[in-house]
């Protein structure tokens, strides 16, 4: 019994001393005033180490000249698909894998930010998938930032939006139709008024992730997106149930050119609107084998939060150009979702539909979905779990196809 006694005491002891060293050792030295604010200031610079929930490891050095954080993060999926045309799937995924980079350096104005997608390995895909964004960031202010390295395009909220912020298990398919994802360029950004009024103006290599321009041609892209009661993240879900309204409504042009190789291929596999589930890769075979091919893309977007409730939409309109025959293709698309809190913080139920015409010449092509999904949120986007149901509906074979997924997701 003595020693039950003592090993109770033992814990009791460790905890207790645990809680005392939740603060650190300046700290209470501070609040018992031994030591002065700029005696704590002068002893806290040289922390060199630090870890936060969905940031990672951080380590400064003792001037605070050079930073580098280290995170990652994975979602581990489970899919299920009734099929009415084609036979049924049942699917385990490694959705995405991804170890994180960034920091400062030489002065904090320089920031940088490397992302690896290790899921995309096992995917088949080429290395240069693997590398997602990587750039360097100055910032002469606030309102005047240039990036230059490999971003995504800022083009739809809800790509610009981490897919780790998502309150559906992934992005709407109208909004992958349409995207053009990564790419390699220059990018001049800024802040106004505290985040009142975004910006963007870039020019990028028009070939894609991790893929080379062969041509003199380049990608150009504009963004704009007000936010009138004051900054609103690129987040989905009102997790911070916002006690006062937060409003964002957007607008984005994108421009560029592709050249076609082949009857069914373009010069790129790279730029999402051009892939088999895009707008212009579903009309590929409208335009000659070997001409060039003028996109003009715009898109419109809205998102309100205000206790707990969150709605969002995106309208796209996209036209492509055939430089030697003339022929074009004018395709659009929008989803509209909302999603709200019946737990505060935890558990969220969110609706979302969909709809895209990629070609608005050809009848009975016209695809659209419904989505129901829930999540339970145990510490924010850093770690949840989700669910949601789908019905996909293609006029083009009258067939409805039932998807169930459910996604854990861990940001550490």
């Amino acid at each position: 019994m003595n020693k039950r006694f003592a090993v109770a005491g033992m814990l009791a002891v460790t905890l207790a001393s645990q809680s005392v060293y939740a603060k650190t050792l300046e700290d209470i030295l501070k609040e018992k005033g031994v030591i002065t604010e700029e005696d704590y200031k002068t002893v806290t610079k040289s922390k060199s180490f630090d870890y936060k929930p969905g940031k990672g490891f951080t380590l400064t050095d003792p001037d605070e000249k050079f930073q580098l954080s280290l995170g990652g993060s994975m979602q581990l999926q489970y899919a299920f698909t009734d099929n009415e045309v084609k036979p049924d799937v049942s699917e385990f995924r490694l959705r995405r894998i991804k170890t994180t980079f960034n920091g400062y350096a030489y002065t904090k104005d320089l920031t940088y930010k490397m992302v690896l997608n290790w899921a995309e390995i096992g995917n088949g895909t080429t290395s240069g998938k693997v590398m997602e964004e990587t750039f360097l960031n100055y910032k002469l202010a606030d309102a005047a930032q240039l990036m230059l390295g490999q971003d995504k395009v800022q083009f739809a909220r809800q790509e610009i939006t981490s897919s780790g912020a998502q309150q559906f298990v992934d992005r709407s398919f109208v909004v992958d139709a349409f995207k053009p994802s990564y790419d390699t360029g220059l990018n001049l950004h800024g802040d106004i008024m505290k985040g009142r009024i975004k910006y963007d103006a870039g020019i990028f290599g028009g070939a894609g992730q991790s893929t080379r321009n062969l041509d003199n041609m380049n990608a150009l892209n504009f963004r704009i997106a007000v936010n009138p009661f004051g900054d609103m993240k690129y987040s989905e879900a009102d997790l911070e149930s916002s006690p006062t309204p937060l409003m964002s409504v957007g607008a984005s042009y994108y421009m560029n050119e592709l050249q076609k190789t082949a009857a069914d291929k373009f010069d790129t596999n790279a730029i999402s609107y051009a892939s088999s589930n895009g707008w212009l890769g579903k009309n590929i075979g409208i335009f000659n084998a070997t001409e060039k091919v003028s996109i003009d893309q715009l898109g419109i977007d809205a998102a309100f939060k205000w206790q707990g409730l969150s709605l969002q939409g995106e309208y796209f309109w996209a036209r492509g150009e055939g430089n030697t025959s003339n022929k074009d293709v004018f395709a659009q698309g929008f989803y509209a979702q909302a999603g709200y809190f019946i737990l505060p913080k935890h558990l969220e139920i969110a609706m979302r539909y969909a709809w895209m015409d990629p070609n608005r010449d050809l009848k009975n092509n016209l695809t659209s979905e419904i989505q129901g999904a829930v999540s339970y949120y145990f510490f924010d986007h850093n770690l949840k779990l989700q669910a949601d149901m789908t019905n996909h509906h293609e006029n083009k074979d009258k067939s409805d196809n039932l998807i169930g997924r459910i996604q854990a997701q861990l940001n550490f």
